[in-house]
Order: C-alpha cells, then sequence, then structure tokens
C-alpha cells in the first residue's frame, strides 16, 4: 500500500502539507554576522589552532558555568578522546543504555571498551539508573558508565553519580542532543566526569560539524587539548595516540553564529511542543518523552510514544499515513542500538525488553528552532485526524 492509494482510500481532502515539511530545517540565526566572521578568519589566514575556536570555547564556558570547555571535530570524537582519557581500555565493560544513538557505542568501542547494554526508564527512555547499577555488578571489571540526554532530556543525574561513585567508575555523559538542556535549573555540562555535545546541524546550536567537551576537571581537559591535536604537546614527540580532532576556525565561527540565542531558541522549543500536547491531549495511546517538572529539554526531537493498541495505529502504521499527509518522521531509535547488526556479536539482544518495546513504539515529527506554533498545530491535527481513521487506515495499511 502506498501513500497515494491511502487517501483515497482512507483519508479524505488534500494533504496537510502539500508541499512536504520536513523533519529538520536550517536557518542561520544571525547571517550578517556569520558572514562578518568567516570574512575575520579568511583575513586572517589561520583556518585551525585560532583563536575563534578559543572563543567559541569560552563562550560556551560562560553559558555553561563550567570552567573548561574543549572544541573538538565532533561528538563521537570527543566520547573517544574522553574515555580514553578515562582509562577504557582492555575491552572492559562500558555500560550504556541500548536506546541511544549508534555513536555511543561506537565511542567506546574505539577507545578499546566493550559496549555493555542497560535498559530505558519507562517515562522519558533515558538511562535506567536501577537496571545499570544492577549490571554494573554483575560486570566482569566494567571501566566506565555513560548515558546519554535522549533527546535532550536530562538523565537521573543523582542517581546516575551515585551509582558511578560505589563502583568507582568515570560517568561519562553522551549530551549531543543538551546543549541548553537543564537538570533542576542547573546547565547540563555540569554533571559526571564530563558531558559532550554534538553541534552537527540537526542540533539546536550548529557548527556545521563539531562538538564540546564541558567538564570541570583541569587535568581531563589539558589532556583533551593535547588528545585532539594527535597527542602532540607541541614539539611532535606525540605523548599517546592522539586524534585529528581539531575544530577549524570556520566552523567555530558558525557555531559563535548559533551559540548566541540558545535560551530564546530552547525557551521557543519548549513552547512548540507545549503546544503539540495541547492540542493531542486526549488522544488514546499517545504521550511525548518529556523531562520531569523542574528540567529543561532542548527538544532536540519531538518524539510521541504510542501504545498500537490504544491509538490504533502502531508507530510505522502512523509514520505511512503522516507521509501521506506530507509530513516527515523518523523513529529516532529504532532499531536500538543493542539490535543494530554492528553489535549482534555481543548477544545482548534479548536482554532489553522494556528497551524494545519503547524503541518499537517511538515516532519523531518534525520540530525546528524557528517553527511557529501555527506549522506545529497542523502537525498535531493531521495526528488527531489519522487516529481518528485508525480503523480503517489499519485495515488498508496492513502490517508496514
Amino acid at each position: 500500500m502506498t501513500t497515494d492509494q491511502l487517501r483515497p482510500a482512507v483519508l479524505d481532502g488534500a494533504p496537510a502539507f502539500p508541499d512536504g515539511l520536513p523533519l529538520t530545517r536550517v536557518r542561520v540565526p544571525d547571517r550578517e554576522r556569520l558572514l562578518g566572521r568567516l570574512a575575520e578568519v579568511l583575513d586572517s589566514g589561520m583556518l585551525t589552532n585560532g583563536p575563534t575556536v578559543r572563543q567559541l570555547e569560552d563562550e560556551a564556558a560562560e553559558l555553561l558555568g563550567v570552567p573548561h570547555v574543549v572544541a573538538v571535530s565532533n561528538c563521537t570524537a570527543g566520547l573517544m578522546l574522553v574515555l580514553q582519557a578515562a582509562g577504557v581500555d582492555g575491552r572492559r565493560p562500558v555500560l550504556m543504555p541500548g536506546f541511544t544513538f549508534s555513536a555511543t557505542a561506537h565511542a567506546a568501542h574505539w577507545a578499546g571498551g566493550a559496549p555493555l547494554f542497560a535498559e530505558a526508564r519507562e517515562q522519558d527512555i533515558t538511562l535506567d539508573p536501577a537496571d545499570a547499577e544492577a549490571r554494573l555488578k554483575a560486570a566482569d571489571a566494567p571501566a566506565a558508565l555513560m548515558a546519554t540526554h535522549v533527546y535532550g532530556t536530562p538523565c537521573q543525574t543523582e542517581e546516575l553519580q551515585r551509582i558511578a561513585d560505589a563502583a568507582g567508575l568515570p560517568l561519562v555523559y553522551d549530551a549531543a542532543h543538551g546543549l541548553g538542556s537543564a537538570r533542576r535549573g542547573v546547565p547540563i555540562g555540569n554533571f559526571g566526569l564530563a558531558e559532550v555535545f554534538s553541534m552537527s546541524p540537526t542540533k539546536v546550536a550548529v557548527a556545521g560539524e563539531g562538538g564540546l567537551v564541558a567538564t570541570r576537571d583541569a587535568a581531563l581537559a589539558a589532556t583533551l587539548r593535547t588528545a585532539r591535536d594527535y597527542g602532540n604537546p607541541g614539539d611532535y614527540d606525540t605523548l599517546f595516540p592522539g586524534l585529528n580532532a581539531r575544530m577549524s576556525e570556520l566552523h567555530a565561527a558558525v557555531g559563535l553564529t548559533w551559540l548566541a540565542g540558545l535560551p530564546e531558541r530552547v525557551a521557543h522549543r519548549g513552547a512548540l511542543v507545549a503546544e503539540f500536547a495541547r492540542a493531542t491531549a486526549g488522544l488514546p495511546g499517545l504521550r511525548l518523552a518529556l523531562p520531569e517538572d523542574g528540567d529543561t529539554s532542548t527538544f532536540k526531537d519531538l518524539t510521541l510514544i504510542l501504545d498500537a493498541d490504544a491509538f490504533g495505529l502502531s508507530s510505522r502504521q502512523l509514520a505511512t499515513a503522516l507521509q501521506a499527509e506530507g509530513i516527515d518522521t523518523r523513529r529516532y531509535f529504532h532499531p536500538p542500538v543493542h539490535r543494530q547488526r554492528a553489535y549482534a556479536h555481543l548477544g545482548q539482544a534479548a536482554q532489553l525488553p522494556r528497551t524494545d518495546r519503547l524503541a518499537d513504539s517511538v515516532l519523531t515529527v518534525p520540530l525546528w528552532s524557528h517553527m511557529n506554533a501555527a506549522t506545529v498545530r497542523r502537525v498535531a491535527d493531521a495526528v488527531v485526524r489519522v487516529q481518528s481513521f485508525a480503523p480503517e487506515a489499519r485495515a488498508v495499511l496492513g502490517d508496514v
């Protein structure tokens, strides 16, 4: 069944978005200021290891309220270098959520560790501290604990720190989605040994490509500054095997432009999610992935969690129906990383039933920092309309 067949068979009227609504759309906040910064970089003749990267680090540190921020080429490289500096090696277990982007596991693998997956919390799909603690206790010589602020939703930072301290392990956060989030008023970036942000094009603050490592540990920050430059302290007598993980001056110029106004963009995204929640309130079998009261999420993604029996459609079926409405969607994160082919050899695919169920239930719909409330309401109205035709749509779609 194609979306063209679904519309005359089930959905009446014109699509909600005849020209299509993409999942993400990037708009530079201050184009003129960016062009000026890029011109300054080009005129300087210094494209790396220059003052623009240092300015980005300083401004990010001030925004987050942390003493040290180290800019890197991307979030994955930052995670790899943090784990290496934390002593992850020897294929020892690095415990992490199964519900995360694959880069979390890849970073542990490339740093020399072995991913060990744990369950997600029912409420917000972040790492379940109780399950993580139980699996750590059963693990053979674990090397580190990793957690992910999924969609920008803050983890249970206090409980995770207690668990890491009790086990004598470094706690590292994949904060790719979290630049602008806060846990009980404290900006993400202040927790664990380090938190690593992404500034890739789908994030709320963009550098084109790039990442930021936030830490309160001065020694770690110094190590990372050497590690991102091959492990070269400046005399080419490398201290350890590092990476070429430098952020370019050009990317830093883009990042500075996006860093300005970040709190306002995060607040706007939160208001849009609240608008969507109001418009879909009362729909059976649908809830949103939301932070706890008192926490702030960037809402890097607006993700629905469906109970297929109550809603009447699975996430796959809803995705197909919304495609017929011109609405782009993604199933972040499906399959969860522990079920991906890259990690099938670990034999952990059957150990996370809650995570599997949640991953089968999620569907991400469009949300941009410059989207307006009317567009969000149109997306919500499309979801409501599709649900009203759920029996008919399910009969036509089958098990897509």
